[in-house]
């Protein structure tokens, strides 16, 4: 197989960088596309083992580096520059437009679709709101160029072969948009980094890049009503000073962390608090792995990695009376955290890997008995 490795953007390592890490760990043979690569060189050595990225024209558009969605316009006709015609697999990871590239009948195109874009669909009103951009000039503008893109996402929908989910959540979400369906192979978690810690410290921890969907503001706010009880908070982001400035004595923001300080944090927290309505998130999973239970918001991804009154405990609505009665109901009860730990594994990196493999490998051998 000659293979393609399609990714939305490289700027950051997140979730979705963790999933190209694997799919390279699996084949190392790939050629890589995105948009853009402003990838650092230890984040490129991790995700890329150091292989070039080709990319579009928005590359090299004034201020991409620091702000590629304001060109969100172009991505689409970008997108479809391209030219994957002598590979035989492409692979596309999506969470907004990798999977529009155009493709053959002879070829076989697989997307691992880590949402279908959000801010055109489930986020729409919620994207117009926080960029204020429901009215005026702009606001028109910004309707208009959104609406163009739910009807280049519907139709480029029809260009993937097989869609994998990264959550069946994500799958339920994938047929209401799309109405296709799709094979969940849940993220790869580096459980093995991960080592369990029986003892934890008298702390409730949370850790996030601080955005508004992340709701760190809300978790704050109700630690705020609990004055006895002490709350670390990681990350950095554009909210960090406003969540800085409500924040009472018994909250520590600790700003942007090392992986190995972030780790031991984690390792020690009596709990980890998780507000936020996510596709699958990595990181309560890597809690777990911690031996740490999860105290999180019933929707979303976390619905399926933690276990209610086992794992974790959940809490039914993104409001301050929800998080302190979530935090009183686990403090009277007990975790084992063996058992926290071995849960985690179901999620392990190794797993993902297995399971990514055969799915590919399995339809490709399909495709080719076909064509």
């Amino acid at each position: 197989m000659k293979k393609a490795l399609v990714h939305d953007w490289y700027y950051v390592n997140g979730g979705a960088e963790k999933v190209i890490h694997s799919i390279n760990n699996i084949w190392d043979d790939f050629d890589h596309f995105a948009l853009i690569d402003f990838l650092t060189k230890e984040d490129r050595e991790f995700i890329l083992k150091n292989k070039d990225v080709t990319t579009s024209f928005v590359q090299n558009l004034p201020t991409a580096k620091r702000n590629h969605r304001k060109f969100l316009q172009f991505f689409p006709y970008a997108i479809e520059q391209f030219d994957l015609k002598d590979y035989d697999v492409i692979i596309s990871s999506s969470a907004s437009i990798a999977k529009g590239v155009l493709t053959n009948q002879s070829q076989l195109h697989i997307c691992y679709c880590h949402s279908p874009m959000r801010y055109a669909w489930d986020f729409y009103h919620q994207y117009l709101e926080e960029a204020n951009l429901k009215k005026g000039f702009k606001g028109i503008y910004a309707k208009y160029v959104l609406h163009k893109i739910r009807v280049w996402d519907i139709i480029n929908s029809n260009r993937v072969d097989h869609f994998i989910a990264n959550s069946k959540y994500i799958a339920n979400r994938i047929k209401k948009v799309y109405n296709r369906d799709s094979t969940v192979i849940y993220p790869p978690v580096d459980i093995n980094k991960f080592s369990l810690k029986k003892d934890k410290d008298d702390f409730y921890f949370t850790a996030s890049r601080m955005v508004s969907y992340k709701k760190i503001d809300l978790i704050v706010r109700s630690f705020n009503e609990m004055p006895n009880k002490k709350l670390i908070v990681a990350g950095d982001g554009p909210d960090f000073v406003k969540i800085k400035k409500i924040a009472k004595s018994n909250i520590e923001l600790k700003g942007f962390v090392s992986e190995e300080e972030l780790t031991n944090l984690m390792q020690n927290a009596k709990a980890f608090v998780f507000a936020a309505e996510e596709d699958f998130g990595i990181i309560p999973v890597e809690a777990q792995a911690c031996g740490t239970p999860v105290i999180g918001l019933n929707r979303g991804g976390l619905k399926e990695t933690v276990v209610e009154m086992r794992t974790g405990v959940f809490f039914d609505n993104q409001e301050v009376k929800d998080i302190v009665q979530a935090v009183e109901k686990f403090e009277q009860n007990d975790f084992d955290s063996n058992l926290i730990r071995s849960h985690a594994s179901k999620f392990s990196k190794e797993r993902f890997e297995k399971e990514m493999k055969e799915f590919v490998e399995e339809k490709y051998v399909n495709f080719k008995r076909l064509h």
